[in-house]
């Protein structure tokens, strides 16, 4: 076995096609768009090269890839309590053999410690953490948009090599018709009662608008969080230009009180029931695929991308109030059957709670890793969240 590390356009395809090898045989695995992983790698579109540097790796056998692996630091990336300096590990595919999974977690390590890492948290992006994060441990079904997917014996490749669970992410499935508990309605009433308050859904027509409302709450609620930043309103503008097209109005929800933003609930559609469709490639002929079957509707499951009630009024049951309201529009419909909620952190009981009370069962578990360069080190779970 040997490594190589990827430094041209044959290396990236090996990269990129790996994966087809190791899942050839697993009717689950929904191959991701080839451009949403050139992307993570090209300093042109992926703003984490201003504050830190990748690399990757392939391992190949008889000149044939057998395995992959990227390493990065980022001096964004930071969790609560970290004591050390920590650099990622992502993208990692391996066939069953822990010596070949070795080689490439030990390659990562050496590049790592040369950058001054301490420790390696992976799988995880090399950048936004709403993507490619984490290792799936539980829920082995079809990934939703952008969510990694692995091998049940992964974990066993992590594990014997001394990773430890840092944080687990947890997912939740909800049937759509399925009516919130009465609570939900009681605080409904009490705020449908007060003038001051109202529910929305977002506009195609008033992007500009729905963004501004989106970052007035979203810095409110989550950039003071680990890892999240200030939102601009570019940054906004620009992000709800890019979903527009997939974008069902009835999805996204905001809640007002004397009209400013008080909190929303972002959904999308779950493209991966079209992108399993297009076998990665997103050329023209493609494009006009996804079109012709996002017109078809053939989403009948949605995602829950982001979540936020400002800090004042946290706890306070403004977040179920919009969802009755959100509930009452896109039940009589019958387009969508059910709702997965993206990940969400098991140091986070505020958000897990929101879903429990939904009612949602847990879809699915994946570890985030942690493993010490001092072996003496014990890994610290990730503090939980008040």
């Amino acid at each position: 076995m040997q490594l190589v590390e990827i430094f041209d356009k044959k290396g990236a395809a090996f990269f990129i096609e790996l994966p087809l090898h190791i899942y050839h045989d697993d009717p689950n695995f929904i191959r991701p768009l080839n451009k949403d992983i050139h992307q993570v790698f090209d300093p042109a579109k992926n703003k984490a090269f201003r504050h830190g540097k990748c690399t990757r790796w392939l391992l190949m056998q008889d000149e044939k890839p057998i395995g992959r692996i990227a390493a990065f630091v980022n001096r964004k990336y930071r969790n609560k309590g970290d004591e050390q300096p920590t650099g990622g590990i992502g993208f990692f595919e391996c066939i069953e053999n822990q010596e070949a999974a070795d080689m490439l977690f030990d390659v990562a390590k050496s590049w790592l410690l040369q950058q001054g890492m301490e420790a390696m948290d992976g799988p995880i992006n090399f950048g936004e953490r709403d993507r490619w994060w984490g290792l799936v441990v539980e829920g082995f079904k079809p990934p939703i948009y952008q969510m990694n997917y692995n091998r049940p014996y992964y974990k066993d490749l992590f594990e014997n090599y001394g990773f430890k669970p840092f944080y687990n992410q947890i997912c939740w499935h909800l049937f759509v018709q399925q009516k919130p508990q009465p609570k939900f309605y009681e605080q409904h009433a009490r705020y449908a009662a007060m003038p001051e308050f109202s529910v929305r859904h977002a506009k195609k027509s008033n992007i500009p608008k729905f963004a501004e409302d989106f970052i007035a709450v979203y810095n409110a609620a989550w950039a003071n969080h680990e890892g999240n930043k200030t939102m601009t309103r570019e940054v906004a503008i620009k992000m709800f230009n890019s979903i527009k097209s997939v974008m069902d109005e009835e999805l996204i929800w905001f809640v007002y009180r004397y009209e400013q933003p008080i909190a929303f609930w972002v959904n999308l559609p779950e493209l991966n029931q079209i992108f399993r469709f297009l076998n990665g490639r997103f050329d023209l002929l493609a494009k006009l695929k996804f079109l012709y079957l996002n017109w078809r509707k053939i989403c009948t499951k949605f995602t829950g991308i982001a979540f936020g009630v400002i800090p004042e009024y946290q706890g306070q049951g403004i977040d179920y109030y919009m969802i009755v309201e959100a509930a009452s529009k896109i039940q009589p419909r019958q387009r969508y059957d059910e709702l997965e909620l993206q990940w969400q952190g098991d140091f986070n009981p505020k958000m897990l709670n929101i879903s429990k009370n939904l009612g949602a069962k847990q879809s699915r578990v994946l570890t985030t890793y942690r493993y010490m360069f001092d072996r003496s080190k014990e890994v610290k779970r990730h503090p939980v969240l008040h």
